[in-house]
C-alpha cells in the first residue's frame, strides 16, 4: 500500500510539472521597505521570475480602506509603453525582471498598501494570460513638529500655609507614530510612578518620602531680603493671612506709617519685598507620571505627558526640568526645558514719566530680576494691584493684570503708593511705586485763569487811555 501511494504521488507531481511547463510559471515578490520619513524619496522594487513571455506590469495603490485601487504605473509589452524604469537579465534560461516605482518627496497621503500585478502569456495560447501579484505596505513616519512645556492651572497663587501639588505638562504635536516622552531634572532622568489618574487629590503626606531640609537657599534669600530695601516689611500679611478679617487694614496702616516723606526722592520710587512660605517641608517628593494621546485631524498624534509632585519652593526654585522625546524619524532626542523660578524684583515702568493733573497714567510690569540660571519667570506669575491706605481710582480694592491704568489722575493722588503683588506657586513678591503728580493747586489754577483774562484788558487800557506827550514851546521874552 505504501509503495502504491508513493507511485501515485510521483505521477501526480509529474502531471502538475508537465502542465506548468506547458503553461509557464511566474513568481512575484516585492523587496521589503523600512519606515520612510516624510519628504524623502523612496523606490519600491517588484521582482518576478518567469520562463514565459511578459504581457504586462501594473502598479496599484490601495485607497479608501481597501475598497478601491488607484493605478499609478502600467507597462504593456504589446505596445511597449512604460512610465517607469524596467530592467531584465538572463539567468539560467529564465527571465528575471525588476520593475521599480519611484515616489519623490513622499507625504502623508502616500502612506498605505501598494500592489504589483504581473501577467505573462500562456505557452499554449496567446489569448490566455497568467497573473500573479505581490504587495507591500509603505509606512510614512513624521517627526514631531513642536514640543513645549507648560504648567497646569497657570497662573496660580502662592500657597503660604500648606504644600500644594504642581504639574508640568509636556505637549508634543505633529508626530507619527506617537513618540516616547520622558522627563529629566537637572540633566538626570526622573524615576516616575506611572498612574492612570491624576494624583491632584493626594495629600502631601501620601506623596512624599523623608529627606532632610536644605535651608541654604532660605538663609541666603533672607539675607538678601534684609539688604533690598527700607520697606522690606511692606506687604507682609498678618497672622490671619491676606484674606483675614484684619489682614488688609493692618497691612495698609503699617505701610502708610512706614512710607518716608521726602521732597528729593527719585520719581517713581520703587520698593521690593519678598515673601517665603510659612510652612516647612523637609522631604523629597515622588513623581507621578501620566500619559495621554489623541489623533489629530491630519493623521498625526498629539501627546501630553504630565509630571506631578508635591512642590517645595526651597528645593525646587531654580531647578531645571526638561522634557525629551525619542522618535524613529529623529537622529537625536528633541527636547524643551524650563527653569522653575519665583518672581523677584518686578521692574515697573510709568508712562508718562512725569504725570500731570488730568493725564492717563499707565504702570506696567516690564520684567523681573532673574537669577543666574533662569531666563524667565516660570510658571507665569499672576499680578494684583492695590493702593496702600485706600482704594484704587475707580473705587475697587484691587486690580488683576500686568498693567494698572489710572484715568485722568487728580491732584489728590500725588504721593500715593501703589503695590504690585507678583506670585506663582514658588513664591510671592511685592513691589511698591509712588505716584508723583505735577500741577498747580486749585487756587493757583484759578489765579492763573484770572490773570490770563485780565492781562489783555489792562494792556489795552494802558495803550488807549494814556495822554500823549506835547512838545513844549519855547518862549521869547523881549526886554
Amino acid at each position: 500500500t505504501g509503495i502504491l501511494t508513493l507511485r501515485l504521488l510521483t505521477m501526480l507531481y509529474l502531471i502538475i510539472f508537465y502542465v506548468l511547463s506547458l503553461a509557464g510559471y511566474l513568481t512575484v515578490s516585492i523587496e521589503p521597505l523600512p519606515h520612510v520619513v516624510i519628504g524623502d524619496t523612496v523606490t519600491v522594487k517588484c521582482n518576478f521570475q518567469t520562463d514565459g513571455n511578459l504581457r504586462e506590469i501594473v502598479w496599484f495603490r490601495v485607497i479608501e480602506g481597501g475598497s478601491a485601487k488607484q493605478k499609478i504605473f502600467t507597462y504593456d509589452a504589446m505596445y511597449n509603453t512604460s512610465y517607469s524604469h524596467l530592467e531584465d537579465n538572463r539567468r539560467q534560461e529564465d527571465l528575471v525582471y525588476q520593475s521599480t516605482v519611484r515616489l519623490p518627496e513622499v507625504q502623508m497621503e502616500d502612506d498605505g498598501l501598494y500592489e504589483c500585478h504581473v501577467g505573462i502569456y500562456d505557452r499554449n495560447s496567446r489569448e490566455k494570460v497568467i497573473l500573479a501579484s505581490g504587495s507591500i505596505v509603505l509606512t510614512v513616519i513624521v517627526p514631531p513638529k513642536s514640543i513645549s512645556v507648560v504648567a497646569a492651572n497657570s497662573p496660580a497663587p502662592f500657597s503660604r500655609y500648606e504644600a500644594q501639588n504642581f504639574t508640568l505638562v509636556c505637549i508634543v504635536k505633529g508626530a507619527k507614530p506617537a513618540p516616547m516622552v520622558y522627563f529629566k531634572r537637572d540633566g538626570e532622568l526622573i524615576d516616575v510612578v506611572p498612574t492612570a489618574k491624576s494624583p491632584a487629590g493626594l495629600r502631601s503626606s501620601q506623596v512624599l518620602t523623608s529627606r532632610d531640609i536644605d535651608d541654604t537657599k532660605v538663609q541666603k534669600s533672607l539675607s538678601l531680603l534684609e539688604q533690598e530695601g527700607k520697606l522690606a516689611r511692606l506687604g507682609q500679611d498678618g497672622p490671619d493671612g491676606p484674606d483675614g478679617p484684619d489682614g488688609p487694614k493692618q497691612g495698609q496702616e503699617q505701610e502708610s506709617m512706614s512710607v518716608p516723606k521726602s521732597t528729593t526722592e527719585v520719581i517713581p520710587e520703587t520698593v521690593v519685598s519678598r515673601e517665603f512660605p510659612r510652612w516647612v517641608q523637609s522631604s523629597d517628593p515622588l513623581y507621578y507620571f501620566q500619559h495621554w494621546q489623541q489623533v489629530a485631524g491630519d493623521g498625526t498624534m498629539e501627546v501630553r505627558a504630565m509630571l506631578t509632585w508635591s512642590l517645595n519652593p526651597q528645593l525646587d526654585n531654580e531647578a531645571l526640568f526638561s522634557c525629551e522625546v525619542n522618535h524613529p524619524a529623529l537622529s537625536m532626542p528633541m527636547q524643551a526645558e524650563v527653569t522653575l523660578a519665583a518672581p523677584r524684583g518686578p521692574k515697573l515702568t510709568m508712562s508718562p514719566s512725569k504725570a500731570k493733573v488730568g493725564d492717563t497714567v499707565r504702570i506696567t510690569v516690564q520684567g523681573f530680576q532673574l537669577g543666574p540660571s533662569a531666563s524667565e519667570v516660570f510658571p507665569e506669575p499672576m499680578f494684583t494691584w492695590t493702593k496702600v491706605g485706600g482704594r484704587l481710582l475707580d473705587g475697587s480694592e484691587e486690580h488683576d493684570g500686568r498693567e494698572l491704568v489710572l484715568d485722568r489722575v487728580p491732584a489728590e493722588l500725588n504721593g500715593s503708593m501703589f503695590r504690585c503683588t507678583a506670585q506663582n506657586p514658588l513664591g510671592s513678591t511685592d513691589t511698591h511705586t509712588r505716584l508723583i503728580v505735577f500741577g498747580e493747586s486749585v487756587c493757583g489754577v484759578l489765579w492763573f485763569c484770572i490773570c490770563s483774562v485780565c492781562s489783555p484788558l489792562m494792556f489795552l487800557f494802558v495803550c488807549f487811555c494814556r495822554q500823549p506827550k506835547t512838545k513844549k514851546r519855547k518862549r521869547t521874552i523881549y526886554w
